[in-house]
């Protein structure tokens, strides 16, 4: 086991400007539109952008400075490193770039002090974001007085009668309601009921939106509102890591240093919150599988390694616990690290040879580590499931497997065949590369934003 803190403490002193644009690993988004129809019955109708061809050049103007001096309210669940939280993050982050007015209030917080939390409320402090108690009258104020609203996550729904109470309708036309969640017990009325008189949603990927709007209609018998769908694109600070051979190289040599890797072992990672439905106990059956498959046919390939980043060496919990348990009795203890949760995504990505995304039951609504494995010319292997199958394509930027047990041997065989086939590993992560400056990177990401931003600003004029 080796943590990300003691890997990091040991390269700063000779890296100490590649490891601040590594912490600034941090992912913003890019949008294609979709639009529900006034019948909730019928499917909803894509409008077109892939006509859109946003230029990257750095001069030309902001597409957000409409936002210039407008107070954003942002409403978020809880604070924590996990996806939904640091996306809002990181959106606040670019409105204040365009000169918008940031309030970020934090619904759910843990009694007694969390040095995440603290860590992530001085981050946002340190650019200009304020942070502001959920349930104060500041909050109401803020509410009432903002330009634009937005609702990070359906569960955040639970703060509009919680702390707004009488005064919600006024404050419902001028909200934007981002939701990231794919799993069933977020459809509770206790949390939705507001959702069909919003401004609009923001879902991350076409078949989130897509299962959002089946659902709500199905089991609580309401419409979706106007509906945006939003795929994530890599922050520049990224791409600068990412497109810097010498800072990969170094990060390269440090992480597989600190690991106990050499340079020419293959690493293939999974980078989520340990989590039962992020895949992790099945990738390592299937990581174990691919071994005793080298094994048997003989295979001559250099030596493998499975990473997990995102453990939680604190929390103990009984997942992890099994995970750590079933490297004990395969015995592949030299074969396999565990890396605890991190906001520096870039290090790891610079080191290792292949993203294992293995996402459960309806996959990833999108899955940012995707896309910023991508920018490393890395190929994925993922389930075929939710967003992942709106990025990977399959056998081109890397390979797809099925969800559940079925899946296991499968990408036991697709971890076998990248290792066996040199040429195919790096030509898929090239073509990776590709796609992620064709469509998800921060420029196409303002642009198409901006369009959303406006449409929600002149609903709430209007009301």
């Amino acid at each position: 086991m080796v943590k990300h803190s003691q890997a990091w403490l040991a390269m700063r002193s000779k890296t100490c400007a590649l490891t601040l644009l590594a912490l600034l690993s941090l992912s913003t988004l890019t949008l294609l539109f979709l639009r529900t129809t006034s019948d909730s019955c019928t499917q909803p109708q894509v409008r077109n952008l892939d006509a859109l061809q946003p230029r990257t050049d750095s001069k030309l103007p902001n597409p957000l400075e409409f936002m210039k001096s407008k107070l954003v309210l942002m409403v978020s669940h809880e604070l924590s490193l996990s996806g939904g939280p640091l996306l809002l993050m990181e959106l606040a982050f670019l409105l204040r770039s365009a000169g918008s007015d940031v309030v970020r209030i934090t619904n759910q917080k843990p009694p007694k002090p969390d040095d995440v939390i603290y860590t992530l409320e001085n981050k946002m402090l340190d650019r200009g974001v304020q942070v502001v108690d959920a349930r104060g009258e500041k909050a109401v104020d803020t509410a009432r007085n903002a330009d634009l609203v937005i609702l990070n996550t359906a569960v955040a729904g639970k703060w509009l009668d919680a702390v707004l109470k009488e005064k919600v309708l006024e404050v419902l036309p001028k909200v934007l309601w981002w939701i990231h969640e794919m799993r069933g017990h977020y459809f509770k009325v206790e949390y939705v009921k507001h959702l069909p008189f919003v401004a609009g949603a923001m879902i991350d990927s076409h078949t989130t939106a897509e299962y959002w709007k089946n659902r709500t209609r199905e089991r609580l018998g309401i419409k979706m509102p106007e509906t945006y769908v939003v795929h994530l694109g890599n922050s520049k600070e990224l791409m600068e890591v990412a497109e810097d051979s010498v800072a990969k190289r170094v990060l390269r040599e440090h992480v597989r240093q600190s690991l106990g890797v050499r340079n020419d072992d293959l690493l293939f990672a999974i980078i989520n919150s340990v989590s039962r439905g992020k895949g992790q106990d099945l990738f390592l059956r299937s990581f174990y599988e691919s071994l005793m498959l080298i094994q048997e046919k003989k295979l001559q390939v250099p030596s493998l390694h499975a990473i997990v980043v995102g453990s939680d060496m604190n929390a103990q919990t009984k997942f992890e616990t099994e995970l750590r348990q079933f490297v004990m009795e395969k015995k592949i203890q030299d074969r396999v690290h565990f890396v605890n949760k991190t906001l520096a995504v870039a290090p790891y990505l610079a080191s290792i040879d292949v993203l294992v995304q293995n996402s459960q039951a309806r996959g990833e609504c999108f899955g940012r580590i995707t896309i910023e494995a991508m920018a490393f010319r890395l190929p994925v292997l993922g389930t075929a499931a939710g967003g992942t199958v709106e990025i990977v394509v399959n056998r081109t930027t890397g390979l797809l497997h099925p969800v559940g047990k079925e899946g296991v041997t499968p990408l036991a065989k697709n971890i076998v065949n990248l290792a066996t086939h040199v040429e195919r590993r790096l030509t898929m992560g090239k073509k990776g590369y590709e796609r992620v400056k064709e469509r998800f990177l921060e420029p196409h990401m303002a642009q198409r934003i901006a369009l959303v931003l406006k449409e929600v600003l002149r609903k709430g004029s209007h009301n």
